[in-house]
C-alpha cells in the first residue's frame, strides 16, 4: 500500500523535473541557435547553415564537439517529453521493487546515447556536404534539388509499415519494458539504447527534414518536436504520421520541381 500511495508524488516529481529540464534545454537551444544559426547565401539560391562550419579560430575537433553538445541539448529539448511514458513506467517498476533497479538517469543515458550517435552521423554528412559545395559551384546549384529529394524520401518513409512499427513501440512501451528490464545498470542502459533505437527508427525522417530545411531553424524545430510528441501520445498519432508523410511528399515534389526548373 505504501509503495502504491507513494507512486503519484514520485511521478509528479519526475514530471516537474522533466518539465524544468526540457524548458532549460529549449532556452539553451534558442540561445545556441542565435550563435550558430547564421547562414551563407550559396549559388543555386539556397542558404547554408553556419552550424556545419567551424567558427573563427576553432579547430575541426572543437567545432565537432560544440556541434554535438548543442545537438544533444536540442535532442533533450525535443525528445524528453515523448520519452516520458517509458520513464514513468520505469519509475513505477522501481518503486514496486523498492528502488532496486538502476536509476532512471541510466535509462535516459542509454536513450540519448542513440541520439548522440545520430548527431555524429548528421555532423559528418553535413561537414562533407559543406566542404563539397564550397569547392563546386555546380554541386551547390544541385542542393535545392537534393533538398526536395530528402523531403520526398522522408515523406514516403512516414507512410511505410516500418515507421508504423517503430511508432507503435514508442506509443506502447509497457510490454517492451516488462520483457526487457534488468536490475543492473548495464541492463538498464541497454534498455534505454533499445528504446532509443526504436525512437530513431520512428523519428529519423522528421529529423532529416529538419536538417535539410535548416538545422537551427526554430519554427521547423518546434514543428518537428510537436509532431513527434503528438504522434506518440495522441490516439490518432499513427494517422498524423501518415498525414505528415503525404504533406512532406507534396512539399518535396514542389521543391524538386522548382529546383529542376531552375537548373
Amino acid at each position: 500500500m505504501s509503495g502504491a500511495a507513494s507512486s503519484p508524488p514520485r511521478s509528479g516529481r519526475v514530471l516537474v523535473m522533466a518539465l524544468l529540464l526540457t524548458a532549460a534545454c529549449w532556452y539553451a537551444t534558442v540561445y545556441g541557435g542565435r550563435v550558430m544559426g547564421g547562414s551563407m547565401s550559396m549559388p543555386g539560391g539556397w542558404a547554408m547553415s553556419m552550424a556545419w562550419m567551424p567558427m573563427p579560430g576553432q579547430s575541426a575537433v572543437e567545432a565537432g564537439l560544440m556541434f554535438l553538445v548543442m545537438w544533444e541539448i536540442m535532442m533533450v529539448a525535443m525528445m524528453l517529453p515523448s520519452a516520458l511514458p517509458l520513464l514513468l513506467l520505469h519509475r513505477h517498476l522501481r518503486a514496486g521493487r523498492g528502488g532496486a533497479l538502476a536509476p532512471d538517469a541510466v535509462l535516459l543515458a542509454g536513450y540519448f546515447a542513440v541520439w548522440l550517435a545520430f548527431g555524429v552521423i548528421a555532423y559528418a554528412l553535413g561537414r562533407a556536404v559543406t566542404a563539397a559545395v564550397m569547392e563546386s559551384t555546380a554541386l551547390s546549384r544541385s542542393i535545392p534539388a537534393a533538398t526536395g529529394i530528402v523531403l520526398l524520401a522522408s515523406g514516403i518513409y512516414q507512410c511505410t509499415p516500418w515507421k508504423q512499427r517503430c511508432l507503435a513501440h514508442c506509443r506502447s512501451p509497457r510490454s517492451f519494458l516488462f520483457q526487457g528490464w534488468s536490475p543492473t545498470w548495464h541492463g538498464t542502459f541497454h534498455l534505454g539504447l533499445r528504446h532509443g533505437a526504436y525512437c530513431a527508427g520512428c523519428c529519423w525522417a522528421l529529423m532529416a527534414m529538419q536538417c535539410a530545411i535548416g538545422l537551427m531553424n526554430l519554427p521547423m524545430m518546434v514543428a518537428v518536436a510537436g509532431v513527434i510528441l503528438v504522434e506518440k501520445v495522441w490516439r490518432a498519432g499513427d494517422r498524423l504520421a501518415t498525414a505528415v508523410g503525404v504533406a512532406a511528399v507534396g512539399w518535396g515534389l514542389v521543391v524538386l520541381g522548382r529546383a529542376l526548373g531552375a537548373l
